[in-house]
């Protein structure tokens, strides 16, 4: 089995980063992460990244001039590991049209909804406050669209009559570090590729 190489784009606390990192180290997923990169000093996942032997870089969107600038960088600093996927996990900015046609079909994300069904933020709230019964995660490719890229995988939870944004949270989020993985491990096998899943332009 071909072991896919793979760069990560986080922005914060880095769980599904932690999930890709297990099923690699327990044997259940033909990846290797090459590099891990942060918009902030901060987040988490570097120290994730460090203890598990990866690189990590952090590019601050704040030391360019625009975002032009910004995510020329950011392409580089990924281009120059030539991974065969970008997997954004946890990552909370909007990548701009150049920076997704550059990866396209090798850039994937998780989203913490049943797309597309709430794109964008504070899904958790926002499916309370709709009163739907059902919510969930979707694993996707990413397009210029947000959160509008061809479905992978999804993974479905139950709304309660007491849960409450938090509690939400934390239900999707253990389905996401299944299906996060597994929807990796699909690609590495050749399961799932960009070409066979997006969508054929009406004639």
């Amino acid at each position: 089995m071909r072991i896919i190489k793979l760069v990560a784009l986080i922005s914060g606390g880095g769980t599904n980063l932690q999930s890709i990192i297990d099923h690699i180290n327990e044997g259940n997923l033909d990846a290797k992460i090459d590099l891990v990169i942060s918009d902030r000093e901060q987040a988490y996942g570097l120290v994730r990244a460090r203890d598990a032997g990866i690189a990590g870089l952090v590019i601050r969107p704040g030391a360019y001039a625009s975002k032009v600038e910004y995510e020329h960088a950011l392409a580089k600093a990924v281009a120059n590991y030539d991974p065969d996927l970008v997997i954004l996990a946890g990552w909370m900015r909007i990548l701009g049209r150049k920076f997704v046609q550059q990866f396209q079909g090798r850039l994937v994300n998780i989203h913490p909804s049943l797309l597309p069904n709430h794109k964008g933020l504070n899904t958790h709230q926002r499916v309370i406050d709709a009163g739907d019964k059902t919510h969930g995660a979707t694993v996707h490719f990413v397009t210029a669209q947000l959160d509008d890229g061809p479905t992978i995988i999804q993974a479905q939870v139950t709304v309660d009559a007491n849960d409450d944004a938090a509690t939400l949270q934390q239900k999707v989020l253990h389905e996401e570090h299944k299906i996060y993985p597994k929807a990796i491990q699909w690609i590495a096998e050749g399961k799932v590729n960009f070409a066979h899943l997006i969508k054929t332009p009406a004639p």
